[in-house]
């Protein structure tokens, strides 16, 4: 035995067994320390807000609130712009329903509607939004809306609906306006104060009365019309499938078929001035006048996306809304 510790076998194992000892209790710790950071309650990085950016949405209508531009489309989004369409940001949108179409008739009071029967309605210029109407058990979108006043509006859309309201879309009353079930497509109204409905199957309805009787128009085409425009006190533009597109100079009494330079269905248009007017479909078509819509020439978006809408800005632009959002075409809409 003291040979042993003479020769210091026992303090190495000693040692040895220390040093065991010694990393087996910092592995514990280790462990330990781990655990306790992994479940502890500790501060988590804040990411920045992420918005919904206005080019990846398809926007089907836009219309001017005073200042500001307002757009809306699929999933019941709606964008705002307040420097003529160079930036946009989002509104609060009480639906997921696809809306169609927009109508404002101030700064401040405006009307939007679209599939499953909704109407919205903003009194801040399109900020904030309010549902005043829902009926998807109807089965019938809504395709246009428009406001004689605060309180009187109209909307109309797919199978001959027809709604009128009296306090301002609270409340919708339905009416027949004539005895099929064509879809209405489009709605305007001429600076006489005709009211002209464009919709399926060539249907043309027009009212002198403020729309408490409507006549049919004899119509020159069978095939769908989905919009109408009126740059002057006679003139009137339908525009629809494949590109066909129609002149009347005397309201609507006899229309005449205008060469058109594009092929592509018509889904938009717009009055830019008395006498000019834009109408614009897919691939990206983009058509204009400058004689009341008799003839027109062709401008074409070279990405191809297809448009349901137009605008005119101060500096002279025009934008285009559709699949990409907003496209923005240089010096188009100048008078």
């Amino acid at each position: 035995m003291r040979c042993l510790l003479a020769g210091g076998q026992p303090r190495e194992v000693r040692r040895r067994y220390m040093m065991r000892r010694v990393i087996g209790l910092l592995f514990s710790a280790a462990v330990f320390c781990g655990a306790v950071f992994a479940f502890s309650p500790r501060l988590i990085p804040v990411f920045p807000a992420t918005g919904l950016r206005v080019d990846t949405v398809l926007l089907l209508d836009a219309a001017r609130a005073g200042k500001r531009l307002v757009a809306a489309g699929e999933r019941g989004r709606i964008f705002l712009s307040d420097d003529e369409g160079a930036t946009w940001r989002s509104a609060v949108s009480p639906t997921q329903a696809t809306l169609t179409a927009l109508y404002f008739l101030d700064a401040r009071q405006g009307w939007a509607a679209g599939h499953d029967g909704v109407v919205l309605h903003s009194s801040d210029g399109g900020a904030t939004w309010t549902q005043l109407r829902h009926a998807p058990e109807d089965e019938r979108p809504l395709f246009s809306i428009r406001f004689e006043d605060p309180q009187r509006g109209t909307a109309a859309g797919a199978y001959g609906a027809y709604l009128e309201s009296g306090d301002g879309g609270r409340s919708w009353t339905e009416r027949k306006i004539t005895d099929s079930d064509r879809h209405y497509n489009a709605m305007t109204v001429t600076e006489s104060g005709m009211r002209l409905i464009a919709g399926e199957s060539g249907t043309l309805l027009a009212s002198t009365d403020g729309g408490a009787n409507w006549k049919a128009l004899q119509s020159p085409y069978k095939g769908s019309f989905f919009g109408l425009v009126s740059p002057g006190k006679s003139n009137l533009i339908a525009f629809g499938l494949r590109g066909n597109v129609y002149h009347s100079a005397d309201l609507g009494g006899q229309w005449q078929s205008v060469q058109s330079p594009a092929q592509a269905s018509l889904m938009g248009g717009r009055t830019l001035d008395p006498g000019a007017a834009v109408l614009v479909g897919q691939n990206g078509t983009v058509l204009l006048s400058r004689d009341g819509g008799e003839t027109f020439t062709l401008h074409r978006d070279a990405a191809g996306a297809a448009f349901a809408a137009a605008l005119p800005v101060a500096n002279g632009d025009l934008l285009a809304f559709g699949e990409r959002g907003v496209t923005r075409i240089t010096g188009l809409g100048k008078p």
